[in-house]
């Protein structure tokens, strides 16, 4: 288990909720471990803890199944470190963060006979497999829209938290981070567009192209704030809006348009299922479950059932590397990342926040008119230069700035 703070805390509570005797945690890994953190007190064995992935491999320790839920820049390397020792993977989404580096974890898992997933739980689902299944058959006509928006806003001290929140690179080695909503705790929704334009069960739609706007009003390097539009080869129109500089927290939300049909999911809708609704015109004919009644953890249980014999992999990095594309193609159409104004930042204590003032506004017009938020009159947003995604191999393509 690579990460034992944070997200990691949760896999930990779930494998020791494991039936008896099915699973055994060898090996732990995280630099910031400490003993008061009692993250490891479920178990009833002592598990070993170490300060990374190749000291527990050279301490002797051998393992069916890594699970990584490592800050994003580590994702790339400790998946191929784990495939070279004979691992099946579950690593944390996103991806990773450059393309070039997806790749190489893509040839690696070709050259090995063990699987890596990545852990977009909606992915998952039953519903959004089923949602997918009836997509790819073709009952709803071709698909000719979707967009997707999250607004939540997060405290100064989210980006405290850590050496690499908000951050582009890591200071000491100069790798690329690229931490932001799209590229964090947002990605899961990006990731489901292309997932669900997908031709097969594990696979998604690729970019073609992005068009993307963002900003900051956090002391952060990287964008609190972003609003894209991109194509696939189809000509499917993908919109995504997310922010953590949010007045309120809304979402996520999706919205699916096809020749025949219009399929919605809305997260914070009040006194409902919380379902997938398929509507012909204002009818409803049909719906899914939601995406999160699965829980997050059908990911885990696909993983270790891979161990015991071949299972399809429902999301690996074939499917996640849309999103990790996207994402960087996100950063070369920006160039510079703006800072808002002055007379727009507005400060909440209690806990200590930052928001936008006008951003909700602004950002649920434009998802309901589907368009960029720099499209609608009286938008402040900017908007950078629309990036050619075919054949698109390297991170940066050119110099992107902060």
């Amino acid at each position: 288990m690579v990460g034992i703070n944070g997200y990691g805390a949760d896999y930990i509570d779930v494998l020791a909720q494991q039936p008896l005797n099915t699973v055994k945690v060898v090996g732990a890994v995280d630099p910031h471990w400490s003993r008061d953190s009692g993250s490891l007190e479920c178990f009833h064995d002592a598990v070993p803890v170490y300060k990374s992935l190749p000291d527990c491999f050279e301490a002797g320790h051998a393992a069916d199944l890594v699970i990584i839920a490592s800050p994003i820049h580590h994702h790339i390397s400790q998946s191929m470190l784990a495939l070279k020792h004979g691992c099946h993977v579950l690593c944390e989404k996103p991806l990773g963060s450059a393309i070039q580096e997806a790749k190489a974890l893509m040839d690696a898992c070709d050259r090995s006979d063990r699987s890596v997933r990545i852990g977009y739980q909606w992915s998952y689902s039953r519903g959004i497999q089923a949602l997918k299944n009836d997509i790819r058959t073709g009952r709803f006509g071709a698909p000719i829209r979707l967009k997707t928006i999250c607004l939540w806003p997060r405290t100064t001290s989210y980006y405290q938290r850590n050496a690499w929140a908000g951050k582009l690179r890591e200071a000491v080695t100069g790798r690329w981070i690229l931490d932001s909503p799209l590229n964090n705790a947002q990605a899961h929704f990006l990731h489901n567009l292309f997932f669900l334009m997908g031709t097969t069960t594990g696979a998604s739609a690729l970019p073609i192209e992005v068009t993307a706007e963002a900003c900051r009003v956090n002391d952060i390097e990287s964008f609190d704030t972003v609003a894209c539009r991109a194509r696939t080869a189809e000509n499917v129109e993908i919109l995504f809006y997310g922010s953590h500089a949010s007045q309120q927290s809304q979402g996520p939300r999706f919205e699916l348009e096809f020749e025949r049909a219009r399929v919605t999911f809305d997260a914070n809708t009040q006194g409902q299922k919380n379902e997938i609704v398929v509507k012909d015109g204002t009818r409803c004919v049909d719906t899914y479950p939601s995406p999160d009644a699965d829980g997050q953890f059908l990911k885990l249980n696909e993983a270790i059932c891979s161990v015991r014999r071949v299972q399809p992999v429902s999301c690996g990095p074939e499917a996640a590397m849309a999103q990790t594309i996207c994402a960087n193609g996100v950063h070369e159409s920006l160039g510079q990342i703006l800072t808002v104004s002055d007379d727009r930042r507005r400060m909440a204590h209690g806990p200590d926040r930052c928001w936008i003032a006008g951003l909700d506004a602004d950002f649920q017009k434009a998802y309901q008119l589907g368009v960029l938020p720099s499209e609608v009159e009286g938008s402040l947003s900017v908007r950078g230069r629309t990036v050619d995604l075919k054949n698109y191999d390297q991170f940066p393509s050119r110099e992107v700035g902060s």
